[in-house]
């Protein structure tokens, strides 16, 4: 039975606008962390972005599209260690990662809270979101939208920002691709003269003050900024009864 006559929530919106940012992107291997951009991506790979690759979350590519906690049916190939990195280094897969704190320009911190050496919070390390936001695009996931996360500074630099990659040169802003960033409160994007961070959508719902009370930067916001688009009833339909019937979502984003 197909459950799209309740309203949208806040998650289904989230979903509708990560699955964006693979629109267009044809035979990339899409590389998702969280469970709403794992959701976003399979979401696009059934409607507008069929040429996608998924994994199994591990080294298989898969050849179909399941629901998320269920495994894979269908094994497309291996896909080890080395010939991923092949992919990020050659550019064919976007990655959408999540961020402790992200700043106007992209700079995306996942390594730690406060002075560098001797921080008030110790995270996951950068891990491999330099190698990530220089070599092939890269999205991001916010799931709580929020002052200490929208920071006017990053602590420090883990996946590469506009101005970094440009006081860096040629050799950091030649494959130098921030796509765009959701949070549970809208979307943004870099496309500015000076590729900062500007709004482009809020989540129904959502008013424009709320963005800018929690954001720490100045951040342009419209009095009626756009609203972010509405799921189709197949969409919806895919989200509630294929790929989540559990709701999975709705424990990532409150409402």
């Amino acid at each position: 039975m197909t459950r799209t006559t309740t309203a949208v929530t806040r998650a289904e919106y989230c979903v509708i606008a990560c699955a964006e940012a693979w629109r267009g992107d044809g035979e990339v291997l899409a590389a998702p962390m969280g469970t709403v951009p794992t959701l976003a991506a399979r979401l696009a790979k059934l409607t507008f972005a069929p040429d996608l690759l998924l994994t199994d979350g591990e080294a298989l590519l898969i050849g179909d599209v399941p629901a998320l906690g269920e495994p894979s049916a269908v094994t497309e190939g291996w896909l080890p260690f080395r010939r991923h990195l092949t992919m990020v280094m050659g550019g064919r897969r976007h990655v959408m990662m999540g961020a402790s704190q992200i700043d106007r320009f992209g700079n995306q911190n996942i390594s730690c809270v406060g002075d560098w050496h001797r921080p008030t919070r110790q995270l996951l390390g950068v891990r491999g979101a330099p190698v990530n936001t220089l070599n092939n695009p890269v999205s991001y996931w916010i799931p709580k939208h929020a002052r200490r996360v929208f920071v006017e500074k990053v602590d420090m630099v883990s996946g590469v920002g506009h101005d970094s990659a440009a006081a860096a040169g040629p050799s950091a802003t030649r494959y130098h691709d921030l796509r765009r960033v959701v949070s549970d409160l809208g979307v943004f994007d870099f496309a500015t003269p000076d590729r900062s961070m500007r709004l482009v959508s809020v989540h129904p719902g959502v008013p424009a003050a709320q963005v800018r009370e929690a954001t720490s930067f100045a951040l342009p916001v419209p009095d009626e900024p756009p609203r972010t688009r509405e799921p189709a009833p197949a969409e919806l339909r895919l989200i509630r009864d294929v790929l989540d019937p559990a709701r999975l979502r709705e424990r990532e984003v409150r409402p």
